[in-house]
């Protein structure tokens, strides 16, 4: 059950989130990229810096709590969350928790242009997914869309070893790459299993209640890797770690703290997404922002970008456009019809 809340409100909120989801989806696959090619080794240290910044979440739970105090009174209740949406919460946190695994070792092992276009297809999955837990309504654009995406992830993988760096191993290449098709596919599940929380949650779901949930799945998802850690000693390595960095002891820590900050900005804008609008449209805007990635990676890390690479980013691009072409047709034709029923009325 969704907080009735106004057509402005509610496009603010989209907006907000829809430029949380846009930072975190450009800036955090960078910046792991940039902790690994600098001397970092720790894949567990990566994939728990991903939602290790769940403390950030304070400040605005703080902030919606005293205004709520202001207005109900020293009644009003700290936290909104009841134990079935607790427990849900948890689950998919610990989801997000192997997911961010995945995905580190991923980027370990690829350039952050490969590992971006096989994130890609994270929207054919959560097509899918959504189909099946919260059947949503897909166009032919929508579906187009899906299919383009799909396709351009397709040539990528048909010619990966071009772009193999040299110090990676053909065995270690290669399960970057499925490590990260399988990121793609866990977490493309995990955006329609948020959406079918909101949905089956008997309570009313507020933005502070979204909030809430992103906090425990964070902190669920950093326990889970922190265990990985605790048995691979890697809390042990981040001091040596840092005294090795070749961008300086201070830069390691800074680039640890820029990567949990722009990470947490990309999770709660992603569920932020989910509640202002779909799941779907969550991951269409995960995949078109590829672009930008893919240039600042070929920008500021010299990567290569053969062939198949451009390719793959046309019909990514072709995909994304197709999807909010047909959004905006679709949005034109309730117009149409929301004014011809208007007319009738008067």
């Amino acid at each position: 059950m969704e907080e009735k809340m106004s057509k402005g409100l509610k496009r603010m909120l989209l907006v907000l989130n829809c430029t949380m989801l846009g930072l975190g989806n450009v800036g955090g696959p960078l910046l792991s990229r940039l902790y690994f090619l600098k001397g970092g080794k720790g894949v567990w240290i990566s994939s728990c810096l991903e939602t290790a910044g769940w403390p950030f979440m304070a400040l605005p739970l703080a902030i919606s709590y005293f205004y709520r105090r202001r207005k109900e009174g020293p009644g009003t209740k700290l936290f909104f969350m009841k134990p079935p949406v607790f427990m849900a919460s948890v689950v998919l946190g610990l989801l997000t928790g192997v997911d961010d695994f995945l995905y580190a070792y991923g980027v370990a092992r690829l350039p952050i242009s490969t590992s971006a276009l096989i994130i890609s297809t994270q929207l054919a999955f959560t097509a899918a997914f959504a189909f099946l837990l919260v059947k949503p309504k897909f166009t032919p654009f929508t579906i187009n869309s899906i299919f383009l995406l799909t396709l351009g992830a397709v040539v990528l993988a048909l010619h990966t070893s071009s772009d193999r760096p040299a110090n990676e191993s053909k065995l270690r290449y290669f399960m970057g790459f499925f490590m990260t098709l399988g990121a793609s596919a866990l977490y493309g599940f995990v955006l329609p299993a948020i959406e079918l929380t909101y949905k089956k949650a008997k309570q009313t779901v507020t933005y502070s209640l979204v909030m809430e949930m992103q906090m425990v799945m964070s902190f669920s998802a950093t326990v889970f890797c922190s265990i990985g850690m605790i048995f691979h000693g890697d809390f042990k390595a981040i001091p040596r770690e840092a005294s090795e960095y070749e961008l300086g002891q201070s830069t390691y820590y800074v680039v640890l703290v820029l990567n949990a900050m722009f990470w947490q900005m990309f999770f709660m804008g992603a569920v932020g997404v989910i509640f202002s609008a779909s799941s779907l449209l969550s991951g269409i805007i995960i995949a078109a922002l590829l672009p930008v990635t893919e240039s600042l990676a070929v920008l500021f890390y010299h990567e290569k970008f053969q062939a198949e690479k451009g390719l793959a980013l046309v019909l990514s691009l072709w995909g994304s456009l197709n999807y909010f072409y047909g959004e905006f047709q679709e949005n034109k034709k309730m117009k149409k019809q929301n004014q011809a029923l208007e007319t009738e009325i008067t």
